[in-house]
């Protein structure tokens, strides 16, 4: 995750503050998932409901950059954002210990808080757009941080402007990170006509059909942890990996090495036959024996 701020404004050090926390691009199976906040004194909040925020899904394009770019001169706001990228979502959700979209999505919410509170700024209130049950959620956030005042509420982006100030916040860094989007990838052909990024798109489909390669998956502007994703590889090709773990299961009961098989995008284990693994009594696998090598943890 990469969180982008500048040195917290002087008045921001020295008044109670209020902050107001929401994302943007949860749902798509495209692009980065960005959350926003921004924070201003709790004597400017009167002044700040004159600004004309609102939820940022209410609002058009031209509207929500000419707002961000006038919250960004305004000396009485502070701003900052969090964006994950599509391969770090995937990673998280995919990994052996799994890390779901909700709990990726609170400690983002509290890395901003704590980033904000490291820079000096008093937080005494923050307001932020419920993921999940909005009663645990503010419990979680009160016992991270104990002496602010948490307010936890669905559409809280309609509710309170701070928490639409960081709508807007979010969904045109979103937006600019898709349009602007560079590509790892070399193949030639692509393109960025991917509609709004949600699965139900038929625009998006058709990009997820053109883009598509039956062994190297998508590019990373994929969430290929996203089961939109999976209908695409039914005849993709299965990649077979020597593996020098044991799988947890399989240690328990004293079996031998395993291989790993990555396909569907995801890895999943499979035990082979006896006589395709030929283990010592060291468990070595024979790839390994082969070419004598061993496995090294650690380094002079």
């Amino acid at each position: 995750m990469a969180v982008v701020a500048a040195a917290a404004p002087e008045w921001a050090t020295k008044e109670p503050c209020l902050m107001g926390i929401d994302e943007a691009g949860r749902g798509p199976v495209l692009g980065p998932m960005v959350y926003g906040c921004m924070y201003c004194a709790c004597s400017y909040q009167d002044t700040l409901a004159t600004l004309s925020f609102a939820d940022s899904k209410t609002l058009k394009e031209e509207q929500r950059e000419e707002l961000f770019e006038s919250l960004k001169t305004n000396n009485s706001i502070g701003w900052e954002v969090d964006v994950i990228c599509p391969k770090v979502l995937s990673a998280k959700m995919l990994k052996r210990t799994k890390i779901n979209l909700n709990e990726i999505s609170h400690n983002s919410a509290m890395g901003l808080v704590k980033k904000a509170i490291d820079m000096g700024v008093l937080l005494t209130e923050v307001y932020v757009d419920t993921v999940g049950d909005p009663e645990k959620y503010r419990v979680k956030l009160a016992e991270k941080f104990p002496g602010i005042k948490f307010v936890v509420a669905k559409k809280a982006d309609s509710l309170y402007p701070v928490v639409s100030g960081a709508s807007i916040v979010a969904k045109v860094t979103r937006d600019r990170a898709v349009r602007n989007w560079a590509f790892d990838e070399t193949a030639q052909n692509m393109h960025m006509n991917t509609g709004s990024g949600y699965p139900g798109d038929p625009n998006t489909i058709q990009w997820l059909k053109d883009h598509k390669h039956p062994v190297f998956g998508f590019p990373t502007l994929v969430r290929f942890s996203w089961g939109t994703c999976t209908p695409y590889f039914k005849n993709g090709v299965e990649v077979t990996w020597e593996s020098d773990e044991l799988d947890e299961d399989e240690a328990s009961n004293g079996s031998a090495k395993r291989q790993v098989k990555l396909s569907s995008l995801g890895f999943t284990g499979f035990k082979r036959k006896s006589e395709e693994i030929e283990s010592s009594g060291k468990a070595r696998c024979r790839f390994f024996q082969a070419r004598k090598l061993e496995l090294v943890r650690k380094f002079q």
